[in-house]
This record gives C-alpha cells, structure tokens and sequence, in this order.
C-alpha cells in the first residue's frame, strides 16, 4: 500500500468531519453567510502568502531540478494566479485589494502556517510535503465533492470557487504532490512513516479549525 493510501484510509473519519462542516455545507448549498465567505477569504489569502513559502523551500530542499522546478511553478501559481484569483473574486465581496494587504491574521491562521513553515524549514522534504498537502488534497477533494451538488458551481457567489477548486488543473497540483509523497517514502522506517502521518494528521486538524475560524469569524479574543 502507498503511504498515500494510507493516509487516505486511516484519515478518512477526519476527512468526512472536515467535509461535513456547516461552512463547507454552506457553500455547496448556498446558504453561508456573506460575511463569513469574506471573512474566510481575507483570511485564506493570508494563509496562501506563507504557504507559497513552503514551496519556495521544496525547491531548496528538492535533490533532482525537475522536482525543484516543479516547486517553482507552484509557487508562481499561487503568488500569480490564486492569489490574483483571490484578488479578482473579493471584489465580489466589497474586499479591497488593500484590505487584503493590510490585514491582521487570525490566531488560528498564524498557528497554523507557523507549523507548516517550522516543519519545512526544519525537517526533511517529505516532512514539508506532509505538511502542505492536507491542505491541497482536501480542497480538491470538497471541490470535487460540492461540484456534484446540483447547481452549486453555478452559484452567483461560491461557484467559481467550487470550480477552481474541483478543476482538473488543480486536482493535477494536488496529484503531483501525493506522488511526490509516496516517491519520498519509499524504503522509510516504521518510525519515519509514523512521523509524517503525525505531520500530516495535525495540518489536517489544522484545515478543520480553519474552517471553524471562518465560520464564527474568530479574531483575537481580547479586544485590543
């Protein structure tokens, strides 16, 4: 069995929480609030600027040039085309492009791209692809999943993110890093493996809280 397989199985009780939480819901039937989308958007693209950085290190990291350029085109892809993307899509939102630049990132936004970077910049290149990939399989996982709602990828709000997300482009970013995964595995130890399932299981902890966070729009709770 592929380590990915593995993953997938013994993860999947997390998975299906994470699918089945009323902001995922919402957007697959319309029915989230506004605000809430907005919220998740400032705050995603906070997210996105640091997780560009883990691919900035998969490239350093990366032993063979196709592998440190595919790392490349990754992360012009998320600083040129998602991030504009985001960008574009908030207008639809009232969000500015400088209310997305002058943003204050939530507690939970912070944890959770503090660990990713603190495990790609200090453990091994399958630690760091452990730790991003929850994030890229699962969006492509819902977006597959809420595309099959009838009329959901032609809501007037959320249906462009529905089909970014359930796209074949994307769905082929997310296949290039679960190969990766598995390629890096190969041959590694009960404890090794044990440790990047760890990895893996504590970002998708982290995707579940996310969605949390911008369902109930959590800032700091201290008002300041």
């Amino acid at each position: 069995m592929k380590f990915s397989e593995r993953l997938y199985d013994k993860l999947q009780p997390i998975w299906r929480q994470n699918h089945a939480h009323p902001f995922v819901r919402g957007i697959g039937d319309g029915t989230l609030d506004k605000e809430k989308f907005r919220f998740f958007m400032v705050q995603d693209y906070l997210y996105l600027i640091d997780y560009a950085k883990l691919f900035a290190i998969g490239a350093v990291k990366a032993t063979d040039v196709e592998t440190m350029g595919k790392f490349a085109n990754l992360l012009d892809s998320t600083l040129n085309e998602e991030m504009s993307l985001h960008r574009e899509y908030g207008k639809k939102f009232g969000i500015s492009e400088e209310e997305f630049e002058k943003a204050d990132p939530s507690p939970t936004t912070l944890a959770y791209t503090h660990y990713m970077l603190h495990v790609g910049q200090n453990g091994t290149l399958a630690e760091l692809v452990a730790a991003l990939l929850p994030c890229m399989w699962s969006y492509w996982e819902i977006g597959k999943e809420l595309n099959e709602v009838p009329g959901a990828s032609d809501h007037e709000f959320y249906g462009e993110w529905i089909q970014m997300y359930s796209s074949n482009e994307f769905g082929d970013l997310a296949k290039w890093c679960i190969n990766l995964l598995d390629e890096l595995t190969e041959g590694k130890s009960d404890a090794e493996l044990e440790k990047l399932e760890e990895i893996f299981l504590n970002t998708t902890r982290f995707e579940y809280m996310f969605w949390d966070m911008s369902y109930n729009e959590e800032m700091w709770p201290i008002n300041e």
